[in-house]
């Protein structure tokens, strides 16, 4: 009897572990139907299952359908509320539907989770920007740069900000730092910076010598 049952559980086990493996992974792949089969048919519920949810809503991120998106994060959320990443990217794909104010409510909601990361305040600032609301976003923009002084692209947005509220030398200040910073994965932020700092000269006024007597 112990015979024949030991197999049986190795066999289980290792039945479970790659259960496992695709309920967490599946979103890798870019073909929700693995996450939806998983949903389906895996084993295991409750909190686990939430990364399939999860996955398949990242996928859904990756082609741009944002209420896809959105409805498996709230799955995703419901299963297991503690995790700031399903904010993060719930957040996402509602500022890109154009929910706005819901994407705030998340980003503070990921940020009460885990409020060592710049990324969700940069994001958030960028939520409140779009609504009209400078103050806050800057406010916010100012603790991304202080939890992550490299990344130029904070600065540019933060400067596009200090911009659209009149304040010029800040705003030129920002684009300067984000143009001596390193330029990442592509150039765009700092062309942007240096695009900016150009109409910033241009706008200028021109200095007219006093006349001789």
């Amino acid at each position: 009897m112990i015979r024949v049952a030991v197999p049986s559980l190795i066999v289980l086990g290792v039945l479970v572990g790659l259960s496992t493996h695709m309920v967490v992974n599946c979103g890798d792949e870019d073909d929700p139907d693995i996450c939806s089969a998983v949903i389906g048919f895996s084993p295991l519920r409750g909190s686990l299952i939430a990364f399939a949810y999860e996955g398949r809503g990242r996928i859904a991120l990756r082609h741009s359908d944002w209420r896809r998106a959105i409805a498996d994060f709230d799955e995703a959320i419901h299963l297991n509320p503690n995790r700031a990443s399903l904010y993060r990217d719930r957040a996402l794909a509602r500022r890109q539907n154009g929910d706005l104010e819901l994407a705030i409510a998340d980003y503070d909601e990921a940020i009460a989770h885990d409020p060592r990361l710049a990324a969700p305040y940069h994001q958030r600032g960028l939520a409140l920007a779009a609504t009209g609301d400078l103050d806050r976003a800057i406010l916010s923009y100012n603790t991304a740069i202080r939890l992550d002084p490299s990344d130029a692209q904070t600065r540019l947005d933060r400067g596009l900000s200090y911009l659209a509220r009149g304040q010029a030398d800040d705003a030129r200040a920002d684009f300067e730092a984000a143009l001596a910073l390193p330029a990442g994965k592509d150039g765009r932020t700092r062309e942007a910076a240096r695009a900016r700092l150009a109409e910033l000269a241009s706008a200028e006024p021109t200095q007219v010598a006093a006349p001789r007597r």
